[in-house]
């Protein structure tokens, strides 16, 4: 099945847009950019939303502004609507198992307490939509994460994370094509 939704997780607010957990907004802002696409606050759907054509198909970009604990609602919304299947979403998100500049793509899987993933499984009932994980590195105390993933990454992390972004919409063509293998040799590879 072809995605037909790519969801960029994050926090609204100029408060949070450089933060570690807006790696999800990143991407999508800069794919915007690249596809020459202007964001739409759409209300109905709790975000801001893209319509593409691209050559795989007619594709939308989602970043909602329920805030992370509640991104289901707008995930959910969108796919509601347009009758769009777990498997064909793609959601982008900050992954603190992953050193900055790591990337991991897969479909499915638990959630990793990642709060914004855990918020989408609850809404659309099922953990089987793909995931794009963008490393921004764990502060190494469990106590610490709430401060670390809301606070802006050194400078030498962010570039780590800007190279992964470009890697990762590089890549997109091929997810979009469902050569997912393919997708996956280069963004795992060191």
């Amino acid at each position: 099945m072809p995605i037909k939704l790519i969801v960029g997780l994050g926090n609204p607010g100029p408060e949070y847009e450089d933060t570690r957990h807006n790696a999800g907004f990143w991407l999508l802002d800069q794919l915007a950019q690249q596809w020459h696409s202007h964001w739409q606050d759409d209300r109905k759907f709790f975000g801001h939303l893209i319509r593409s054509t691209r050559p795989s198909g007619e594709i939308r970009l989602l970043k909602p502004q329920t805030y992370m604990n509640l991104s289901g609602q707008s995930v959910q919304a969108v796919a509601s609507f347009y009758k769009i299947q777990p498997q064909e979403i793609l959601v982008i998100h900050d992954e603190l198992d992953l050193e900055p500049g790591r990337i991991k793509f897969k479909l499915g899987g638990g959630n990793g307490g990642h709060n914004g993933l855990k918020d989408i499984q609850a809404r659309l009932g099922s953990p089987d939509f793909y995931r794009l994980r963008l490393g921004i590195g764990h502060p190494g105390d469990r106590n610490e994460v709430v401060n670390y993933v809301l606070k802006k990454p050194r400078r030498e992390e962010k570039e780590l994370i800007e190279d992964a972004i470009d890697k990762s919409i590089a890549t997109l063509p091929d997810i979009l094509a469902g050569k997912i293998e393919a997708a996956q040799r280069v963004l795992h590879g060191k």
